[in-house]
């Protein structure tokens, strides 16, 4: 498919520009609707501004780089966009045996060949430096906006078990124990919950033990995530299980560690430490000095008997 496709400015007026996935899902349907109708595809005619795909393929078709790694969208994730876009009116779907038929339901309005005399927003009419100036002032209110329309969101649920209220609880309790999050790390976090099936224990688990260790980043947090998801671990138990084994291993390797080194050098005490005084006196004193008194006596008494002998 070839050729290019409109979009408006104020796209980056609307709530889909915040929700980097219903984004990109969006985009995406609108480069590959027909532009004509009357198009066959599996049997089934298309006409123009509608496409047909499954649900499995947009999630290939959505695929990102994580790093190194490819990374699909869950299927959930794909699901729950479909029905943002649905109940905000952009796009409509009939199911068939091919697949899902999308609609975009004001392609005329996007891709029509009339252009509008005067835009609502005056972009046309504006002049450089207005839209330089509306532009930054969007781009800075950009990330909060973000957290408010998710926010927003997650309080117009209902009460009842559904995956964006995991979503909130998740959201918040990693900003109250952790840090704030960006709007990528958001949606990061709400495609991780889909990854778990939405098992919110897996999510305050990760942000339980990142606490524990004073990793209070949203990194160290997607690292247990990959080493869990790399280790086939699907559920809380298994998790659980996984970090008390490796916490043993390394308390078993550290004192391993301990053991194996090298006492400290031992001092040698002399032989005569903690021996009697007299004792070490005798040993310490050469025994010629003895032999001297020895001598010093006899001559003391020679000069005695002679002293006698005179008188």
């Amino acid at each position: 498919m070839q050729g290019w496709i409109k979009m408006h400015r104020k796209i980056l007026e609307n709530d889909l520009w915040h929700d980097i996935t219903a984004f990109r899902l969006f985009t995406l349907l609108l480069l590959k609707a027909s532009h004509k109708d009357g198009v066959k595809t599996a049997g089934i005619e298309v006409n123009r501004g509608q496409y047909l795909r499954s649900y499995s393929k947009l999630s290939e078709d959505l695929e990102y780089l994580d790093g190194r790694s490819r990374k699909k969208v869950p299927k959930s994730t794909i699901e729950r966009k479909v029905k943002k876009l649905v109940d905000a009116g952009i796009v409509s779907v009939c199911e068939t045996f091919c697949g899902t038929l999308f609609t975009i339901n004001k392609y005329e309005s996007y891709q029509g060949n009339d252009e509008p005399q005067k835009p609502d927003d005056g972009t046309d009419s504006e002049t450089l430096a207005g839209r330089t100036r509306d532009d930054g002032g969007t781009n800075a209110r950009q990330e909060q906006e973000l957290k408010n329309l998710r926010i927003k969101e997650l309080s117009n649920t209902t009460t009842t078990t559904q995956p964006e209220d995991g979503f909130a609880i998740a959201l918040q309790t990693f900003e109250a124990n952790l840090c704030k999050l960006s709007p990528i790390q958001m949606n990061s976090l709400g495609i991780w919950l889909d990854d778990f099936n939405q098992q919110l224990a897996i999510i305050e688990e990760a942000i339980k033990i990142a606490a524990d260790r004073n990793r209070k980043n949203f990194g160290f947090v997607e690292y247990l995530f990959k080493e869990w998801t790399d280790n086939k671990l699907t559920t809380i138990e298994q998790i659980q299980s996984h970090e008390r084994n490796k916490f043993n291993k390394q308390q078993t390797t550290y004192q391993n560690r301990s053991n194996s080194r090298k006492p400290l050098r031992e001092e040698r005490v002399p032989e005569w430490l903690g021996k009697p005084e007299e004792e070490s006196l005798k040993e310490t004193v050469p025994s010629s000095v003895f032999n001297f008194e020895a001598e010093k006596q006899k001559l003391l008494d020679k000069l005695a008997a002679r002293k006698e002998a005179n008188q």
